[in-house]
């Protein structure tokens, strides 16, 4: 596969995280369905941090495998320690950054439905980050049915993923057209670089870096979720969304796996 048709395939794969957004616009909603459909939102972030952790273990796990097996430390040893401190700084950054911005405001440390879907479009944005990685250093080296499954599974995730960056948007301000497009290109965009740089690149610690940070980021904006979840009262409702959309997140997986993505 050639390097102009990698960069399209590619947009596409990201491209499809802005047909979940509009989502965000729906008002006139009863507090029972903005609860649900933000911690619906929750259940899919709650299954992208298992996935991505997955993703990101796979490669540190090979590594040590191939300690056991009589080869040198280093390389498990540094894959273990890239993972570890990614995930931490992709947590605990974006905490700093939301209580920065809430202590400027003047107000307690409780963020903003604004805030949460950025904070959920740069921890998805990272993730697709490696999705790209995948889909480029796939083409690099000739897999090229390999590449078109994985650019038709990411496609298919990304536009649930703008949902669970648009669903929290449901209560307050209505945002504007520009705001979601912002939020999509966040989200969306780094899908595309992965995969101009990973047909150029091939680096595993790269992708354990990128999702290791999408990991700390997911379990922030995943938490922040469910705080507000909480202050709608309606405990059965978030409980029966959110199990709807783990289930639904891993239905999605379960069957893109069996068609070979």
């Amino acid at each position: 596969m050639s390097f102009a048709q990698t960069v399209i395939l590619a947009s596409f794969a990201g491209g499809t995280i802005f047909l979940g957004l509009p989502t965000g616009r729906l008002r006139g909603l009863s507090r029972a369905w903005q609860a649900a459909l933000t911690t619906a939102a929750g259940g899919v972030i709650l299954f992208l941090i298992y996935d991505v952790l997955a993703q990101a273990v796979e490669p540190v796990r090979v590594a040590l495998d191939g300690f056991r097996a009589g080869g040198s430390p280093g390389q498990f040893a540094g894959y273990a320690a890239a993972l570890g401190l990614s995930v931490a700084f992709g947590l605990l950054s974006v905490t700093y950054l939301t209580s920065r911005m809430a202590a400027r405001r003047g107000t307690d440390a409780t963020i903003t439905p604004r805030q949460i879907a950025l904070g959920t479009a740069v921890g998805l944005g990272l993730h697709n980050f490696s999705e790209g990685l995948a889909i480029g250093q796939s083409s690099a080296i000739g897999a090229t049915s390999f590449a078109l499954v994985l650019v038709i599974g990411f496609a298919l995730h990304n536009a649930t993923e703008g949902f669970a960056i648009s669903a929290p948007l449901s209560s307050g301000e209505r945002p504007s057209w520009g705001f979601l497009g912002v939020a999509g290109l966040v989200g969306g965009g780094p899908t595309f670089v992965g995969g101009v740089l990973g047909y150029l690149v091939v680096s595993p610690v790269l992708s354990i870096l990128f999702l290791g940070l999408a990991a700390g980021a997911l379990v922030f904006v995943f938490n922040e979720m469910m705080a507000v979840a909480r202050r709608f009262s309606v405990p059965m409702v978030t409980g029966v969304a959110l199990t709807i959309g783990l289930l639904a997140a891993f239905g999605t997986d379960f069957i893109l796996s069996a068609a070979g993505s």
